[in-house]
């Protein structure tokens, strides 16, 4: 009989890194499909670009700086560019999805090591780059084309998020209750009027996330902690002064919460291990996102409030020790 030696591991599974990343993909197609339904095939392309970059980028860095082999068969870099791509405008510029792309794949991502040693989610510093760098072209909106229309003209009107429109009352003493009242809850939840890919379906990204959820690919506490965070907040503030401060259901429906929450928030190499990590991780983005919201310059906060709690996960990771396997 012969006694083989091996260091552990030694329970397998079929579930790999590159079959998570499918399942992301898959959960993320409505939302992508419906984008470019309403936005035409400028949609199309800056999402093409952004994948397609990002992958170029992932194989030349392993390939040519880092001398080793290429790792882009896992699927995290569509990954990536697919979420960076949903987090822009539909009218952004090829060669700024381009710029992305080299700061959320190089910078985000390589830099640290490549896949499962990134502090940061890279599509997110490549977004909040892109934020800081080209501000009037990233909060710059347009109104949706019909459907298979040719995108944004030239001489077309430019728009406003809902929680921009808000930001803009706030700022001008106007009555928070003024602007809300121009979006119905249900226009909310099927295409919200402007914003990225990532905004325009919040009932196609509940659909992803339950998906995921169904296939085990991600746990539900972080982006339901996060709702609850965002709802209790938002209600808080809300009962205290309903003419400046927006109601719950408005928040969590409009702006990028959605998508921030399911898919990114929820990225396996940035949130914490455990579940009562998770769930301070949860509480923390959720809190963060309403104080930008309500106080900030930015209309959006989600972006800054995943990226801030992201550089406390190692401190939470010690602070809730995942139990070891085969403890009780």
């Amino acid at each position: 009989m012969k006694l083989l030696v091996s260091p552990n591991p030694h329970i397998h599974s079929k579930v790999s890194t590159r079959s998570l990343m499918t399942d992301v993909v898959i959960a993320l197609l409505p939302a992508a499909i419906c984008s470019v339904v309403f936005y035409g095939p400028r949609e199309a392309l800056v999402l093409a670009v952004s994948v397609l970059s990002c992958v170029v980028f992932e194989w030349a860095i392993t390939r040519f700086l880092m001398k080793r082999p290429s790792t882009v068969c896992d699927m995290s870099a569509v990954v990536t560019g697919l979420l960076l791509g949903m987090n822009l405008p539909f009218t952004t510029p090829w060669w700024m999805v381009l710029i992305g792309a080299l700061v959320a794949v190089g910078i985000a991502k390589m830099t640290f090591g490549g896949l499962g040693q990134n502090v940061f989610n890279p599509a997110l510093v490549g977004r909040v780059f892109l934020l800081v760098s080209f501000p009037k072209v990233m909060t710059t909106w347009y109104p949706q084309v019909p459907l298979f229309g040719m995108g944004f003209t030239p001489d077309g009107a430019s728009g406003a998020t809902a929680l921009s429109a808000v930001n803009e009352a706030v700022m001008n003493g106007v009555p928070v209750t003024e602007i809300t009242s121009q979006y119905t809850y249900a226009d909310m939840l099927f295409a919200n009027l402007g914003g990225s890919a990532g905004e325009i379906c919040a009932l196609a990204l509940l659909a992803g996330f339950i998906y995921l959820v169904v296939r085990k690919v991600i746990k539900p506490w972080i982006p339901l902690t996060i709702f609850a965070t965002v709802a209790l907040t938002s209600l808080i503030f809300w009962a205290c002064d309903p003419t400046r401060f927006t109601d719950p259901l408005f928040n969590l429906l409009s702006g990028g919460l959605i998508l921030g929450a399911c898919f990114m928030a929820t990225d396996y190499v940035t949130s914490p291990m455990s579940v009562k990590g998770g769930i301070l991780f949860g509480v923390g983005i959720g809190f963060l996102t309403m104080m930008i919201r309500y106080f900030g310059s930015y209309p959006e906060g989600v972006s800054f409030a995943i990226l801030i709690m992201n550089a406390f996960v190692p401190l939470i990771n010690r602070g809730f020790k995942q139990k070891k396997f085969g403890r009780a």
